[in-house]
């Protein structure tokens, strides 16, 4: 059965692989992301292979902008079925370096992105008792290591923000299900949001050995949203099988 789907952070990586994925299982796809362009030529790619895609340029830490893209959703195709909350960032660094505009980056981004997500398509869902919220964790919300204590402490946020969410919407009996997907090294455009030079450096190089394809992430995400409404993968912990 064809769903509504709507990603954040759609102009590469995971969320572009994703909704290419989806639209080619028959899903309708609005995408949301800052680089316009970028969005304007996956919506073509899917158009071109039969599937069909809006888009909306967005940024996920401006509330109004993610309720934008949540009113085309619903002025286009009339619900919303599927919410995935994939923006994100990851600029590590050591605290002693004080990249402090990078740590208001990563709360507003993998933080305030997910909650103005949820609130932008919770209370279409509610009123139509159906739907799903897919949100990007990572495996640092399970562990932490040097420099990425801001990073893993938002993407740990995450999974507390799922799981209350999952719990409320248990007890409301809305039918909304929640699902957390943590992947470890995928090849994406995270590691170029690293500002700091030894950090960028370090991290290249573990990822050039270790990184498999967003391909992964889609499919394991293309299982939780088929599996029937009675059941919910409530989280997805993905990782290379190299990966320590």
């Amino acid at each position: 059965m064809s769903k509504v789907i709507v990603i954040t952070g759609a102009s590469s990586g995971i969320g572009e692989t994703t909704a290419k994925l989806l639209a080619k299982h028959g899903n309708k796809l609005v995408l949301g992301a800052r680089r316009e362009s970028k969005l304007q030529q996956i919506a073509d790619d899917i158009k071109s292979e039969g599937g069909t895609a809006i888009y909306a340029s967005t940024d996920v830490t401006d509330l109004s902008s993610v309720k934008k893209l949540a009113q085309l959703a619903l002025d286009t195709f009339g619900q919303i079925d599927v919410w995935m909350n994939n923006a994100g960032l990851m600029p590590h660094s050591e605290f002693i370096k004080g990249r402090v505009e990078d740590w208001n980056r990563m709360i507003d981004v993998n933080l305030r992105g997910v909650l103005y997500g949820i609130n932008a398509a919770l209370p279409s869902m509610r009123e139509k008792k159906s739907g799903q919220f897919i949100n990007m964790a990572s495996v640092a919300a399970h562990a932490v290591h040097q420099g990425g204590g801001v990073y893993s402490a938002t993407k740990a946020g995450v999974l507390m923000i799922s799981d209350a969410l999952r719990q409320e919407e248990a007890a409301a009996k809305s039918n909304i299900r929640v699902t957390v997907v943590s992947p470890g090294a995928v090849a994406t455009e995270l590691v170029e949001n690293v500002t700091d030079p030894a950090t960028k450096k370090s991290l290249e190089k573990y990822y050039d050995q270790t990184a498999i394809s967003p391909d992964r992430i889609a499919a394991s995400i293309l299982a939780a949203i088929d599996l029937p409404v009675d059941a919910t993968m409530n989280e997805i912990i993905i990782r290379p099988t190299s990966q320590g």
